[in-house]
């Protein structure tokens, strides 16, 4: 009768002893990867162009160690890593709070330049309001202005045209809106505007002074009509009067 609960004894005796491992591997939970192991996971995952794993994987290690040494480098192809799945504007993000953390790191003109390719890149309809644009002319002035010789301000050069030329578009196409709802007034204001302020946009400019003085005479006609208008009803409202 007590030969079972003797064998049992024994048998949990010998795995106290020497089968620590099994219970360590079936009640424990697994070792969380390293901050190494995260960073060259994610480096992997960026060679093979899956970036929203890569994505991943670096925010972990962002999340689990804050101030690991590899921390910064994920911090930065999170970045990427949303840049290159064209996710512009949480890549915008996390540039933006790199920046906040490591404002004199090394790669700081780097991150500046990359916020305002993800700001430019974002921003893609005409029709709508220019805040990216705005947003990626202060980046890249700001390459330019901190690191004039730097790797990244002819570029940076280069794409605050293209954003001036994008805001001239949007102008004339707000412009043109008016004009097509025969608003002459407002369409002269905005073309107007687009003609004194994007003298390095020549071909723009051309096109916004003909327009601009077309428009300027079509609103004065509708104006005089509309005084004419006026005044003839003044005086038939006076000759019926009589």
């Amino acid at each position: 009768m007590n030969r079972i609960p003797r064998l049992l004894a024994v048998m949990v005796m010998l795995l106290g002893l020497s089968g620590c491992g099994y219970i360590d591997y079936f009640l424990l939970p697994p070792p969380e990867d390293t901050a190494q192991e995260l960073y060259e996971a994610g480096a992997e995952a960026m060679q093979d162009k899956d970036y929203m794993q890569a994505a991943e994987y670096f925010q972990r290690l962002k999340d689990r160690y804050p101030f690991s040494p590899y921390t910064a480098r994920a911090e930065i192809g999170l970045g990427d890593a949303y840049f290159l799945a064209e996710q512009y504007i949480p890549a915008s993000d996390a540039y933006v709070e790199f920046e906040a953390r490591h404002p004199r790191h090394e790669m700081i003109e780097y991150v500046l330049f990359q916020i305002g390719m993800a700001n430019y890149k974002s921003a893609t309809a005409i029709d709508r309001p220019m805040d990216r644009i705005d947003s990626a002319i202060e980046y890249f002035r700001r390459v330019v202005e901190e690191y004039p010789d730097g790797k990244y301000a002819p570029q940076a050069r280069d794409y605050i045209v293209e954003c001036r030329r994008k805001h001239a578009e949007h102008e004339i196409f707000v412009a043109d809106f008016y004009w097509n709802l025969e608003r002459y007034g407002a369409a002269w204001t905005r073309y107007r505007h687009v003609a004194d302020n994007y003298a390095d946009l020549p071909e723009v400019v051309a096109y916004a002074e003909q327009r601009a003085k077309v428009a300027y005479l079509r609103h004065q006609q509708g104006a005089s009509d509309k005084e004419r208008e006026r005044e003839q009803g003044s005086w038939k409202q006076w000759f019926e009067w009589l």
